[in-house]
């Protein structure tokens, strides 16, 4: 940056980010993530200052999404919670579970075990395991069959070793 685009920038920041972390606490309510967000709003800006027209404007909605974001992962999060709880307390109460399809999943490749354990245990849509494994839905559900394909033939031959 010129030294004149430095002022322009320091004096933006100057006027604009308290009011910027103020209305971010206000709908996340968490004074380090308001913060984080303000933060994370000016780098964004900082990258493309010389093409942004109206910096106030890009810094609020690039805030909101960035908030919109917190609030779909603070949702997910109690999602999870909440089913690891429902599960928990459905072994307490003397839930059978075999320990040998957990033993056959955990046996599974990495690239094959995380959708599995997603989509199955964590009950996540295809979409959402796609998105936090950073794969295409195609790419997750044709794990997902690879993965069920040799789950199944592992647990054929265990059952005919058995009978």
């Amino acid at each position: 940056m010129r030294q004149y685009e430095e002022r322009a920038a320091a004096e933006l920041f100057e006027a604009v980010y308290p009011r910027l972390a103020g209305w971010c606490r206000r709908l996340v309510d968490d004074d380090g993530t308001a913060h984080e967000v303000a933060a994370e709003a000016f780098t964004r800006l900082w990258a493309r200052w010389t093409r942004v027209e109206e910096p106030t404007g890009f810094l609020y909605v690039t805030a909101a999404n960035l908030v919109r974001d917190h609030w779909r992962r603070m949702e997910r999060e109690r999602r999870a919670l909440r089913r690891v709880s429902a599960e928990q307390s459905l072994h307490a109460q003397g839930e059978p579970d075999d320990p040998s399809v957990r033993m056959l999943v955990q046996s599974l490749p990495e690239r094959l075990r995380n959708p599995v354990l997603l989509y199955y245990y964590a009950d996540l849509p295809v979409r959402e395991v796609a998105v936090l494994l950073g794969r295409r839905e195609g790419t997750v559900k044709a794990d997902l069959h690879a993965a069920r394909e040799l789950l199944r033939a592992r647990l054929e031959g265990h059952h005919d070793r058995i009978s």
